[in-house]
């Protein structure tokens, strides 16, 4: 694990996270990740929080799931920054002002250094955003790792 992530994340709160993406993929036939990058790359520095989560996105295939249905959180710890980005079939469905209350939540937990809750909260409450519109179907597969990245 990354020396940055260290200062924020235990390895036990990485799995954590991890259960709870699996726990509210059971809900939906969405796919949530999670990407922790530690600090931009040189040729980055000129990119906002929001290119770097695109950036990411494609760089996870995450446009790549059957119906459009992933969402990201990344965090881009050396700015103290992170975004929630949706695929384009959840942005069709769910105004993407939506996450707007999940990312004022994390930013709460965040402001008071409860990294791990902050995330397990983020992570179930799209789960549930999720649910409620791309409930689970019959012969769902896990198309996207729930690992949190880490870069």
């Amino acid at each position: 694990m990354a020396n940055l992530v260290r200062k924020f994340l235990s390895k036990q709160d990485l799995m954590d996270v991890e259960t709870a993406i699996k726990e509210a993929e059971t809900r939906t036939a969405g796919e949530i990740r999670v990407a922790i990058r530690q600090k931009r790359s040189k040729k980055e520095k000129s990119l906002t929080v929001e290119q770097l989560a695109r950036h990411e996105f494609v760089h996870l295939g995450m446009m790549k799931t059957v119906d459009r249905t992933g969402i990201l959180i990344f965090l881009l710890l050396e700015a103290k920054e992170f975004f929630i980005l949706a695929d384009e079939h959840i942005n069709q469905k769910v105004a993407p002002r939506s996450w707007d209350s999940v990312a004022e939540a994390m930013a709460g937990r965040f402001a008071k250094k409860e990294f791990r809750q902050g995330l397990l909260d983020a992570v179930r409450s799209l789960g549930e955003h999720l649910a409620a519109h791309f409930p689970a179907k019959a012969g769902d597969k896990n198309e996207l790792s729930n690992k949190v990245d880490i870069s």
